[in-house]
């Protein structure tokens, strides 16, 4: 069930610099769009699935680590597990913008974290290169009493920090909002994803949101920053892109498994969002997969 888009207000700790969580869960990754002062650094395991970061949606796998910015609101979302004997995993570690810029301004050797913040505002997600030097550390950080972690977190983010071949994720555009959806807008958004693998008709959720088509589109775009088209490609090509890398299905099966009744249609989407085919995108992360491995 889709939540609205909460403000989020993590517990404070005053002996401790950042905080950690391991999620260990049964029953999938919910979709909880939220947002929240703290950056968001998330590295998902054993899963496939799909990451939402500002306006920016794309399938994820396993290992996959992204950074995400101060009230950026994101959410991560699965419901297929790679082994089905062990729980949906993702190791989320906050830490304050301003505590890391404050590091970088005190000393040289840290000065690169000052920018890397602000280049993580948008959200990031790394390399395949840094994710795996970057996973072992990661690791320690939940193996390690929290006080003694500072060092290897300090170690984790100069790492990152150096990745050039990161990607930046929400658009420059988009409105980083601090208050939560409206009730229509919740509406719309919890039919949208509850249904974005059928046809989905602006008539249908004007009618649920009680507004014109017209009044629909403004209030679609002044709360996500993309219009409803848009937002529904996005999310049906981000769907494709976690069944492609996860799954042998054809993508014939697969572009009708979103909700795309003509496989041009998908292909043409495909290409414009990804700026590469289908099979392109499964051949490239198969090949990923099995030089790491």
């Amino acid at each position: 069930m889709l939540k609205s888009a909460s403000r989020e207000v993590l517990p404070q700790r005053g002996d401790v610099s950042w905080q950690r969580l391991d999620r260990r869960l049964e029953q999938g990754i919910p979709f909880n769009w939220h947002h929240h002062s703290e950056m968001e650094l998330t590295l998902t395991l054993n899963c496939v699935g799909q990451r939402f970061v500002g306006d920016h949606v794309s399938g994820f796998v396993d290992g996959d680590l992204a950074l995400v910015g101060s009230n950026l609101p994101h959410t991560w979302a699965s419901q297929d597990r790679i082994d089905l004997s062990q729980p949906f995993l993702a190791k989320v570690i906050w830490f304050d913008a301003e505590w890391l810029k404050a590091i970088g301004r005190s000393a040289p050797e840290f000065s690169a974290l000052t920018s890397f913040c602000d280049r993580a505002q948008r959200g990031l997600q790394f390399s395949q290169a840094t994710q795996s030097q970057a996973r072992p550390l990661v690791e320690r950080l939940f193996d390690l009493p929290v006080r003694e972690g500072i060092t290897t977190l300090l170690e984790l983010l100069l790492l990152l920090s150096r990745d050039d071949g990161a990607t930046t994720l929400s658009s420059i555009g988009f409105l980083q909002k601090s208050e939560g959806y409206s009730d229509r807008m919740n509406r719309v958004l919890d039919h949208v994803h509850q249904h974005y693998d059928q046809p989905i008709t602006v008539e249908a959720l004007a009618a649920i949101a009680a507004l014109s088509p017209s009044g629909l589109h403004r209030m679609f775009i002044r709360h996500v920053g993309v219009s409803l088209s848009s937002y529904l490609i996005n999310l049906r090509i981000g769907e494709a892109c976690a069944r492609l890398a996860a799954t042998n299905l054809p993508v014939r099966i697969i572009s009708q498994d979103v909700g795309y009744s003509s496989q041009a249609n998908f292909n043409r989407h495909f290409l414009r969002t990804r700026s590469e085919t289908p099979s392109a995108y499964r051949n490239r992360i198969r090949g990923s997969d099995r030089r790491r491995h």
